[in-house]
């Protein structure tokens, strides 16, 4: 199947590393342009160079904490000032911040529900009105599969993580009539510089192949391995296009069958 994005700008929050980056960089090859917004200076520069050799004149970097509610804004203003609109809009920022819920406080939970809903929330507000207006748009969130299927000890990611589930229900239903499609991906264990470090802290003298095998093994990943970023942004570049144009309102599992629901 031949997917094109041509003549598409995509927004993407997270953008510099791991899935983010896989993603622009699958969106950019396709045909669009595409914006990316993360925190850290350094990778978000090394990812634009990426995209620049892949789309030279169509990538964009902003960097911005999508937590905060003028980040939000600036880079939505900012990605339509550039290249004249949002069509596709990805919410992937996010960290894996979990522990035992008494041990919780409140500015913990704030702060995660600040970069995992309300960055969703925000955006998608500021995209939906003129994603109606054109009769298109696509907005996909990426969760993980602790929204369907929390575990103990898996707040507050978990949490926010189903509140975004029911977000992409609501949206999906109000877009829907204008030609908005909105769905959610729900990820496993994906390879990312998060387990390079992870690797580097815990095991930095064993070889980061067979340290990822064995935490597949351990973390009972059904199929035997993590997932790669690009495998992920298959699936996101499918919905994102013209090819998708039948799914909305879903959750779909990109975990290797992790999940103990469908």
């Amino acid at each position: 199947m031949q997917i094109s994005m041509t003549g598409r700008t995509a927004l993407i929050t997270g953008g510099s590393d791991g899935m983010g980056r896989a993603m622009a960089l699958k969106f950019a090859g396709a045909g669009a342009s595409v914006a990316i917004a993360a925190r850290r200076q350094g990778p978000l520069d090394e990812a634009l160079a990426a995209l620049e050799a892949v789309a030279p004149g169509r990538a964009a970097a902003f960097s911005a904490d999508v937590s905060r509610v003028e980040d939000c804004e600036r880079i939505y203003r900012d990605t339509v000032a550039r290249f004249g609109a949002v069509d596709i809009l990805v919410n992937n920022a996010g960290t894996s911040q979990t522990g035992k819920f008494e041990e919780i406080d409140d500015a913990t939970w704030q702060a995660d529900l600040d970069l995992k809903l309300f960055a969703a929330i925000r955006l998608s507000r500021l995209a939906l009105p003129d994603m109606k207006a054109r009769g298109w748009g696509r907005i996909v969130n990426v969760l993980n599969v602790g929204a369907k299927a929390p575990q103990a000890g898996g707040a507050p990611t978990a949490v926010s993580r189903a509140a975004g589930m029911a977000l992409t229900k609501v949206l999906a239903g109000e877009g829907a009539p204008h030609g908005v499609l909105v769905n959610a991906l729900l990820t496993g264990f994906i390879r990312s510089g998060q387990w390079v470090r992870r690797h580097a802290n815990a095991a930095p003298d064993t070889d980061f192949d067979t340290w990822l095998g064995e935490m597949a093994g351990n973390l009972g990943v059904p199929l035997g391995r993590f997932g790669e970023a690009e495998e992920f942004a298959n699936i996101a570049c499918f919905l994102a296009s013209d090819a998708g144009s039948y799914i909305t309102g879903t959750a779909i599992n990109v975990d290797g069958n992790r999940s103990p629901v469908v």
